[in-house]
């Protein structure tokens, strides 16, 4: 065991993680030359078009240092914000963390709050000064940053640069000395934390774990606490590159299992792996369900498809399960379904999986969150609303409460009033200003979650030039004045266009989405009235003209009472083409919500 050393790489989007960890790969002889490529962990497309780690991964490493062998396990964690639970849970799972800092960007926000994370499970903290070979790196700046942030002394910095390979031997070299060996007692029962688990379409749910105390055999027969089912254990092994099968596991160490389970809702990331005969009386602390923060509904485009879109959804969720979906038709849309997801990023890579593997093209409504309505008749039973549609009439509410967050925004110092004025306008209240460097300000907010899943994230960038960076965390509820927006076309109310708003900010929602959609919607041969309601309260209203078509031209001279009788027929047959006539909406009018500032 003292010769094992967990480690996990903490870093904000863009820092030079994945290219952090190809070059242990390589400096550690782990991959050859023909299984070299960039990004090697990132295995998915979507993963290295976008520079971003979507599904975290591990892989073990050999490294002879002062003639003696270690065994390194890199456990490398998602880098966006909607993953922060399996951040905590691969963080829970190492006794050291590498803290990447970009010499160019200095630290940002989600470096702070996965230190945080790492700091709360006691994790030995190597700071790591990326990309020092950049013409825009500030080293020295950034290092006296780091030390500020972490109080340690400025040689624990390393300087390093994953591209060109600087600093990789004193990183390796540093893992060693300062990670201590993981600590457990082999011959307590069997106690394994889950981290991670993978779909494999041949074999099942494969599922990553670290064993704290005892040890995992194959054969054995193995409980999973949360879920209390029983299973047994086909194969054990440890990950290199590729899997390699192994007759045990022992403790601290870090391996996969395969049981042939089939569906992925079983594994849950968080749980504790215990023997079935002889199981632990302590589970691991930290486990809880993931729950989805953003609900929208998908629709298949050609409504012969939906059983299609079922099909390709439930193969989605065995890769991937904390997506949550549920059916619900819509008199717009058609059927479709009400899907949940951990944020916005997930829904994006959720909405592109579906094009790409699958391909099916779907109409995404308008994202919201998840609200807790009460009813005046029975004040103390929670109505959950996860789709506008679902808010009872506002005269039997008693109250709706809405989910909020602390968000943390790092900015420069010249962009604070833009930030703030943003935040502000969104509902948010500011409950902390600090200043890191003279030219560096971390603010501090308690928002609704519903004011940033729009459209916060780019305005953000927007009003900072690209230099704010954002993390948030969910800090509970808090009762709200929220009524529901409906948009009525030609007296017909369209379902998937309603929202749930701030009272305050309904009649500047209503008038706004009223003018969107008058520029979207094609003229007909009738007048089309787009009124936004409150209820049964008209708040904003705009007409689509007629497309005239003149149907006297053909009367030239002659008395006028002809050309009287001609009109009146047409106002009679326009008054029944209003009646039966339908109005087709296109699809960029249920994305134009999302984007009513522009």
């Amino acid at each position: 065991m003292k010769n094992i050393r967990n480690f996990c790489i903490i870093a904000h989007i863009d820092h030079g993680k994945s290219t952090l960890a190809d070059r242990l790969l390589d400096a550690t002889g782990s991959v050859t030359d023909r299984e070299k490529q960039d990004q090697l962990l990132d295995s998915m497309d979507l993963e290295r078009e976008r520079g971003i780690t979507i599904k975290s991964h591990a892989i073990q490493m050999d490294y002879t240092y002062e003639g003696e062998q270690y065994v390194l396990n890199l456990i490398d964690t998602p880098g966006h914000v909607d993953f922060s639970y399996e951040v905590s849970r691969s963080i829970a799972a190492c006794e050291g963390a590498l803290l990447v800092v970009d010499a160019a960007q200095s630290i940002q926000a989600q470096t702070i709050s996965n230190l945080y994370l790492a700091l709360e499970n006691d994790l030995e903290i190597i700071p790591v000064l990326n990309k020092v070979d950049l013409p825009s790196a500030n080293p020295e700046e950034v290092t006296d940053d780091i030390v500020d942030l972490l109080g340690c002394r400025a040689e624990d910095v390393i300087p390093a640069s994953a591209k060109t390979g600087i600093g990789i031997k004193e990183i390796l070299q540093a893992i060693i000395q300062r990670v201590p060996a993981p600590k457990g007692d082999p011959s307590e029962p069997l106690r394994a934390l889950v981290f991670d688990s993978v779909y494999n379409p041949f074999r099942g749910v494969e599922t990553y774990f670290r064993v704290m105390d005892g040890e995992i055999r194959k054969g054995q027969e193995i409980k999973f606490v949360a879920t209390g089912k029983t299973y047994g254990a086909d194969e054990v092994g440890t990950l290199k590159l590729k899997q390699v099968p192994k007759t045990v596991i022992s403790t601290g160490d870090v391996g996969y299992l395969i049981t042939g389970i089939k569906d992925a809702r079983e594994v849950k990331v968080g749980d504790t792996i215990t023997d079935a005969a002889r199981p632990t009386q302590k589970a691991i602390d930290g486990f809880e369900d993931v729950k989805p923060m953003v609900f929208a509904g998908i629709y298949p485009v050609d409504t012969e498809e939906f059983e299609e879109l079922r099909a390709s959804m439930e193969k989605l969720q065995l890769n991937d399960a904390s997506l949550v979906f549920a059916p619900e038709s819509s008199a717009a849309l058609g059927f479709g379904f009400r899907c949940g997801f951990l944020g916005m990023l997930h829904m994006e890579i959720i909405q592109e999986r579906l094009e790409r593997e699958f391909n099916m093209t779907v109409i995404t409504t308008v994202p919201n969150v998840s609200y807790h309505a009460y009813s005046k008749k029975n004040p103390d039973s929670i109505i959950i609303v996860n789709n506008p549609s679902d808010l009872p009439d506002p005269s039997s509410l008693d109250r709706v409460e809405e989910p909020y967050i602390k968000a943390s925004i790092i900015t420069k110092a010249d962009y604070v009033g833009n930030v703030m004025s943003l935040c502000i306008e969104k509902r948010g209240q500011i409950t902390n200003q600090t200043y890191l460097t003279q030219d560096r300000v971390e603010l501090n907010f308690d928002m609704p979650l519903a004011e940033i899943v729009f459209d916060f994230y780019d305005r953000l960038k927007t009003v900072s030039r690209g230099y704010a960076s954002f993390d948030y965390s969910p800090i509970g509820l808090r009762v709200s004045k929220l009524v529901r927006v409906d948009i009525l076309l030609n007296g017909q109310m369209v379902d998937a266009l309603s929202a749930l708003v701030h009272f305050d900010n309904a009649h500047h929602i209503g008038k706004k989405m009223c003018e969107k959609l008058k520029e979207l919607i094609p003229r007909q041969q009738f007048d089309i009235p787009i009124q936004a309601a409150i209820g049964a309260k008209v708040i904003s209203r705009e007409t689509i003209k007629a497309l005239r078509k003149d149907v006297t031209a053909k009367c030239y001279g002659g008395d006028i009472s002809r050309k009287r009788k001609l009109l009146e027929k047409q106002k009679k047959g326009k008054k029944r083409m209003r009646q039966v006539g339908n109005v087709e909406i296109p699809q960029q009018a249920f994305m134009a919500v999302l984007k009513l500032n522009d």
